[in-house]
């Protein structure tokens, strides 16, 4: 199973998509990528994940370009609020879903709180994959 995963900036949702499919089902080839990629993944993001063992501090938003060219069995959009545009995937693929959270970085408050939306939506997006796995009776 190959799965690429969408998001605009490819520096909150889709990295921690990416790090928790990695993590769960380790047979599968995953990517995420952004429509607009931003400079780096989130410091919050990166804290949050590595507070449940995954290490994003490796990795790097990346462009939808680069994966374009390439067939993939699933691409997954996690685009959530209304004023967000989903990305579109012109490329190959087999199939396409959508399953949108909040966008995290758009969270405003006391740090405490911008930091416990992260620490939401990780496990929101947690919850996710594990339902994703279970459906491909991995």
């Amino acid at each position: 199973m190959n799965i690429l995963i969408l998001c605009t900036g490819n520096s909150c949702r889709s990295q921690m998509a990416a790090g928790w499919l990695r993590h769960l089902a380790p047979a599968w080839e995953v990517a995420s990528a952004g429509t607009q990629p931003a400079n780096q993944v989130h410091p919050l993001a990166v804290q949050v994940m590595a507070e449940v063992g995954i290490d994003l501090s490796q990795q790097r938003p990346l462009s939808v370009n680069q994966f374009i060219n390439q067939p993939w069995d699933l691409v997954w959009t996690v685009c959530g609020g209304a004023q967000e545009a989903c990305p579109v995937f012109a490329g190959v693929v087999t199939e396409k879903m959508h399953l949108g959270f909040d966008d995290p970085a758009g969270f405003t408050g006391t740090p405490a709180q911008v930091l416990a939306g992260f620490r939401q939506v990780r496990d929101e997006i947690q919850t996710a994959c594990i339902n994703l796995i279970r459906q491909r009776d991995l």
